[in-house]
């Protein structure tokens, strides 16, 4: 063996990675610059994903204006009542299942069952239920939220030292004691693990559940520009703010919302007559015909 003589380097760096907040920051700048520099050059259509400075543009006229907090605020009570009721039957469950031995194989036959159907698939057979109204989206969310919650639960449950346990009984603690002092204290770090994904899948769930008879929310705002096409900040009612901020557009009460209505009647009208005059010549009438005619809408609003 070879003979060492003076100090011995130190070896145990690495695998310790550090967040850098100024390198996160500095990235999202730098694709906020290539976005807005791809958009002005036209190597990216603002009809398809308007520039980043269009949309804090919109976002400004939606803050003065009110409308961002009135469509915002419908959305988060939304979240906050299906994300809650999903969280506290989730809770209730995981602890169930993760303590008793009659409910763990039951409840987590139900769980693996239920968990893979895609939530957003249940959202017609929801409003079948619960009807169109506030129901069937609050209970898409808390069904979204529910089964994922459950599944962080029990996790946390299973991994509480059963040591500690042991420990409370020997004391003489009840079993409700040992459930509050012991269970979820351990079980808390998953438990808050499962919030950030159950959060995140509420908020995509959110979305699926107010494109179906929603007049105020995040989702319901975005309907209008993308039924004509209008996704480049062009009135104050499209697309590119709802991207930004999560919330829509303004009601068509201004000039150019009125003007925009004006001629999207125009432009149906004219629709009309396309298709009448495809029928005498026994041709369907052409796709970007139609396209085009539903962009006079948006060119009006800019004026």
């Amino acid at each position: 063996m070879r003979r060492i003589d003076g100090p011995v380097a130190f070896r145990g760096g690495g695998f310790a990675p550090v967040e850098r907040l100024w390198a996160a920051a500095a990235t999202l700048i730098g694709l906020l610059a290539l976005w807005q520099l791809g958009c002005s050059a036209g190597v990216i259509p603002t009809l398809f994903l308007p520039a980043p400075e269009n949309i804090a543009i919109e976002l400004w006229h939606l803050m003065i204006s009110g409308e961002l907090w009135k469509h915002l605020s419908a959305s988060l009570v939304r979240l906050a009542i299906g994300w809650s009721l999903g969280t506290v039957f989730g809770i209730g469950l995981g602890l169930a299942v993760g303590l008793w031995s009659a409910l763990r194989s039951p409840g987590m036959a139900v769980v693996s069952a239920l968990f893979p159907i895609p939530k957003i698939a249940l959202v017609p057979l929801f409003i079948i239920w619960f009807g169109i109204g506030e129901g069937s989206k609050i209970a898409t969310l808390g069904f979204g939220v529910f089964f994922p919650t459950v599944i962080a639960t029990t996790s946390g449950v299973d991994n509480v030292p059963r040591s500690l346990i042991r420990m409370g009984q020997s004391f003489g603690l009840s079993t409700g004691a040992i459930v509050r002092r012991i269970v979820l204290p351990g079980a808390l770090p998953a438990i808050l693990s499962g919030f950030r994904v159950t959060t995140s899948i509420a908020i995509v769930l959110l979305v699926a559940a107010e494109m179906i008879g929603a007049e105020r929310g995040i989702r319901a705002v975005g309907r209008k520009s993308l039924r004509y096409r209008c996704t480049d900040g062009g009135d104050r009612g499209t697309f590119g703010p709802w991207v930004a901020s999560g919330v829509g557009h303004r009601a068509a009460g201004t000039e150019a919302a009125r003007v925009a209505v004006t001629a999207t009647k125009a432009a149906r009208k004219q629709t009309g007559i396309v298709r009448k005059t495809a029928r005498k010549t026994k041709a369907k009438p052409a796709a970007a015909a139609e396209t085009r005619v539903f962009r006079v809408s948006c060119m009006a609003g800019r004026r």
